[in-house]
């Protein structure tokens, strides 16, 4: 009965210590060793038949039981201090898992912490980038509003300086400043309800009409009308004053243009009349003799009065062949 204990004891432990291969292996290679007592596959019997080869090997039995008794020892010490010092291990371990949840826990704080500062930075950057752009609009508003009043100074002072000019005759400062009073002026179109700049508007308009006559009036007393004796002739002020027609209405160019030409063309209403023999086919040479002396003429005296980009030599040319086509509208 004693027998069958001692195996079902034997059997239960050798089934505790039991342990898988990939277990086994990997004991194995973190403590390697030689010693048969730590293969997987010990035989006792085999490792007694190796101690006591022979008969006469016996006669020290007693010495190799003392050794292995003084080995068991030494592996109880070993467990007995493995097993304190997990015990210890576990004390620690608790220990450390203790100081780990506080860690976590200030670390949670602190990251609600930071997330709080991140929520009230992102607040404060909305109401910094708000602010920005309130004084963006306001810098762009009190920019306009400066470029408007420097305009609005421009057009003032433009406006008196153009009636002043006027009335002197200067066309050649007169040509320059129009212009400009004319391009400020349209920045000022929408502000047309404004009282003031609505003056200034129709003291620009008046100062224009006002040159417009003063200029039809300046040619036609240097360029008489048809029949009339050349009293006239090239001077600096018909050059400046054309230089201000073309900034005037279109339509005071196209007068000067035509009071010129029917002007300039009159001597050929009245040499070559119906009546007269030169108007006769056989002397048509003598037509173009004539306007080809009164187109050298034009540019020795007239060439450098008129802009270039009036083209008064092709237009003097065109008007020339249409009076020859219909003479009996030329009278």
């Amino acid at each position: 009965m004693m027998e069958d204990e001692e195996l079902e004891f034997v059997e239960d432990l050798e089934a505790i210590l039991h342990l898988t291969p990939e277990v086994q292996l990997a004991i194995e290679q973190v403590f390697p060793s030689q010693d048969p007592l730590d293969r997987a596959d010990f035989n006792a019997v085999e490792y007694i038949n190796t101690l006591f080869p022979t008969e006469q090997s016996l006669a020290n039995i007693d010495e190799v039981v003392n050794n292995i008794r003084l080995k068991i020892r030494r592996l109880d010490d070993n467990i007995r201090t493995v097993v304190r010092g997990q015990t210890n291990v576990g004390q620690d371990g608790r220990q450390v898992l203790e100081e780990a949840q506080k860690a976590i826990q200030q670390l949670f704080g602190k990251i609600k912490d930071i997330k709080d500062k991140a929520e009230k930075s992102e607040q404060m950057v909305k109401e910094i980038t708000r602010d920005i752009k309130q004084l963006d609009h306001a810098k762009r508003h009190l920019t306009t509003s400066i470029t408007t009043l420097n305009h609005l100074h421009m057009l003032a002072g433009g406006v008196d300086s153009l009636e002043a000019m006027t009335r002197k005759r200067q066309y050649g400062e007169v040509a320059n400043l129009l212009q400009g009073v004319v391009n400020v002026l349209e920045h000022f179109q929408k502000y047309m309800g404004i009282p003031q700049i609505r003056q200034l508007s129709e003291r620009v308009k008046a100062a224009q009409s006002e040159l417009g006559t003063q200029i039809l009036a300046d040619f036609e007393e240097a360029f008489p009308a048809q029949g009339s004796k050349k009293s006239g002739g090239p001077s600096i002020v018909l050059k400046d004053a054309c230089l201000v027609a073309n900034v005037l209405d279109p339509r005071i160019k196209q007068e000067i243009i035509k009071k010129f030409i029917r002007q300039h063309l009159s001597e050929y209403l009245v040499l070559f009349q119906e009546n007269q023999d030169v108007a006769w086919l056989d002397k048509i040479d003598r037509r173009y003799a004539w306007i080809k002396r009164q187109l050298v003429d034009y540019e020795e005296k007239y060439g450098r009065m008129f802009p270039e980009e009036w083209c008064m030599t092709e237009r003097i040319s065109v008007e020339f062949c249409h009076i020859t086509r219909q003479p009996e509208n030329s009278s």
